[in-house]
């Protein structure tokens, strides 16, 4: 007679994941994502130096006026 099977060993389904096992890849992306914009959108460089202030309305400075020839030197 031929022997009977012996058993090795027992299959069981695993449980199911708790959900943040399930979904931990999506909250450390959101995570990311709105670290890497709030440091974006509020990490700036040095700040900037205001403008220096331009002068007021002054006369003009006396202007020479001098002839220049065909090759560019003054006359």
């Amino acid at each position: 007679m031929a022997n009977a099977p012996t058993v090795i060993g027992v299959l069981t389904e695993p449980p199911a994941p708790t959900w943040w096992k399930a979904n931990r890849h999506k909250v450390f992306g959101i995570g990311g994502l709105l670290i890497g914009y709030l440091i974006g959108t509020h990490l700036t460089g040095a700040p900037e130096q205001p403008a220096p202030p331009r002068p007021g309305h002054s006369t003009p400075a006396a202007a020479e006026h001098s002839t220049c020839t065909a090759h560019g030197r003054a006359a």
